[in-house]
């Protein structure tokens, strides 16, 4: 068997939504795997004729069985694990997000493990969230072997799936790399702590006021870039268990209303932001990353920025967003 055959998991999410337009638009065969619902983000950024091609698994990632019949009987030959619920739905509800984020993820191990001949490439997502604040650390770009203190229960379940990773190559043979993105913005970044520059784009592109709940310098990546990033780090001929930090633009969060502004100008001093930063610190040393995969793509903030707030123009001028949900 030598075609491709990608699995992605969380599908339905943002960076899920974009990895299975990209593997679509490559005419790469390619499965989501979600829990039934709306793919609402999928239809946001792809049109109808390419969402035909995208076949659809519904399944729990807690569920081994489904998980494993999924792979066997589509003979998937990539994985990219993106399922997971972020920081805020967590906190509410810690041992469902216990379930998603480290059962799952060990499931999707479990069953690579298992069938160690048909999978090629496994790669999975981290966090910025494995680390602490920027006080713990040297100046300068965070360093690729840098401690890890993770601040939330995220952040720990997070940690947990880079070790149980590097114990199932230790033990099995398992090859995988992890991702660990910062701020992702664009069409389809609806949901999470660090979510709400992108929603202040939207607020932008529909003529409407908004404050981001954060402020200070971040390490921003576009979610197509991402996306790519992921689907290069599945294919890549990797031995080992590594996880790797993102490159993409750091920014301060004034930059980021600046580009806002300069795509929408009749939005000007609408959009504004608190003074409190993320918890993290705001550069990374991403050197690592591109050693392993090569060199890598990362989008302009004012071209991202411009180009998401055009989708969302289109998108709320033909009804394919719901402006009020994710305003809300």
């Amino acid at each position: 068997m030598t075609e491709e055959r990608f699995l992605v998991t969380g599908a339905f999410g943002c960076v899920g939504a974009w990895t299975v337009k990209r593997l679509v638009e490559a005419q790469t065969p390619v499965w989501a795997y979600d829990l039934p619902g709306d793919p609402h983000r999928l239809r946001l950024i792809m049109d109808a004729h390419s969402l035909a091609r995208v076949q659809t698994i519904a399944g729990d990632i807690t569920d081994v069985e489904a998980f494993e019949r999924a792979v066997v009987d589509n003979q998937i030959t990539h994985i990219v694990h993106l399922a997971a619920l972020q920081v805020p739905f967590v906190r509410a509800d810690p041992i469902r997000g216990a379930l998603v984020n480290v059962t799952g993820t060990t499931v999707v191990l479990e069953v690579a493990k298992r069938h160690l001949e048909q999978i090629k490439g496994l790669v999975y997502a981290s966090s910025m969230g494995v680390y602490g604040p920027a006080s713990s650390y040297p100046p300068g770009p965070l360093a690729h072997d840098a401690t890890l203190l993770p601040p939330t229960l995220y952040g720990v379940y997070k940690q947990a799936n880079e070790w149980t990773a590097r114990i199932y190559w230790q033990d099995y043979g398992l090859p995988s790399i992890g991702l660990r993105p910062y701020v992702i913005y664009g069409p389809g970044r609806d949901q999470g702590m660090t979510s709400t520059p992108t929603k202040a784009m939207l607020a932008a592109a529909v003529g409407r006021s908004y404050e981001i709940s954060y402020g200070g310098s971040a390490l921003f990546q576009y979610a197509d870039d991402a996306a790519a990033t992921f689907i290069a780090a599945a294919r890549a001929s990797f031995q080992g268990a590594e996880v790797f930090n993102l490159g993409g633009s750091t920014a301060a969060m004034a930059e980021i209303v600046a580009a806002i502004e300069a795509a929408a100008p009749e939005i000007a001093g609408r959009i504004t932001y608190l003074s409190t930063p993320l918890p993290h610190p705001p550069s990374v040393d991403s050197e690592p990353l591109e050693r392993a995969l090569g060199p890598l793509h990362w989008t302009p903030l004012q071209d991202g920025v411009a180009a998401t707030i055009e989708r969302f123009r289109q998108a709320a001028a033909t009804g394919m967003i719901d402006v009020e949900r994710v305003l809300g």
